[in-house]
């Protein structure tokens, strides 16, 4: 069930007989008797779901006096007049369908621009609720961000080196390099060869050592390898033997 809501009161408004548009440059409030209105009275404007009605009744009573159905804004049903803001012209009708334009004036311009502002208010929700239906009913069409067959993008991002100057994240292979990576600072890294070894003592047996101290098949380099692997202790063993160093 749909209830009736008043959108704008005026409590007094001034009806006029008007002849009949004399082109299509619009009706002009100076060709009606402004100091005779034919009626002056109340104005409703009040809104049933989406429909909008503007109701002229009696100041005391309430009477209905005309009833001014209103489908769209500006339109047909209401129209301003070409030299005036005060002034517009409407259509009414009765029970039978019957319809006549008359003209609606007002005192004030402050009530005739707020019967403007009450009209567009009105039928922009109007407009606001078609389109919410029109949702419901229809599929709303969802955006598609994912990629196509085949497509692709190209990033390309800036990195700030260490001595403030800007690279791409890309490494492109110079002429010739054949994709070998660039040294790091400071030269190349050499590995530094091993100590050389200490030369072994030559020692040469006495004529008169005894034969314990006298190796076996000429093993002079047996004897090396055994003063080399000592060390010191070697070295000292060496010095107590009949051994001539040279």
């Amino acid at each position: 069930m749909e209830y009736e809501s008043v959108l704008i009161v005026k409590p007094e408004v001034f009806i006029y007989k008007i002849p009949p548009r004399a082109s299509n440059r619009g009706y002009r409030a100076a060709d009606w008797n402004l100091k005779e209105p034919t009626w002056t009275g109340r104005m409703r404007l009040v809104a049933k779901g989406t429909a909008c009605i503007l109701k002229l009744e009696d100041k005391t009573s309430g009477a209905l006096f005309a009833n001014c159905p209103i489908d769209t804004y500006p339109g047909v049903a209401i129209e301003a007049v070409s030299d005036s803001s005060r002034y517009f012209v409407i259509r009414v009708q009765d029970d039978n369908g019957r319809s006549a334009f008359l003209g609606l004036g007002f005192g004030d311009r402050s009530d005739s621009f707020d019967l403007n502002v009450a009209l567009q208010d009105h039928f922009k929700w109007v407009k606001n609720q078609e389109q919410i239906e029109k949702e419901k009913t229809e599929p709303k069409q969802e955006l598609d961000l994912g990629f196509k067959e085949g497509e692709t993008i190209k990033i390309n991002m800036r990195i700030t080196k260490k001595d403030g100057s800007e690279g791409t994240s890309r490494t492109g292979k110079g002429k010739g390099t054949g994709g070998v990576l660039p040294p790091p600072p400071g030269g190349l890294g050499k590995i530094a060869p091993p100590p050389a070894a200490a030369p072994a003592a030559t020692l040469r047996q006495s004529p008169g050592a005894s034969p314990a101290h006298r190796t076996s098949g000429g093993g002079g380099g047996e004897w090396t390898d055994y003063a080399s692997a000592g060390g010191n202790q070697g070295q000292q063993n060496s010095a107590n033997a009949n051994w001539v160093q040279f």
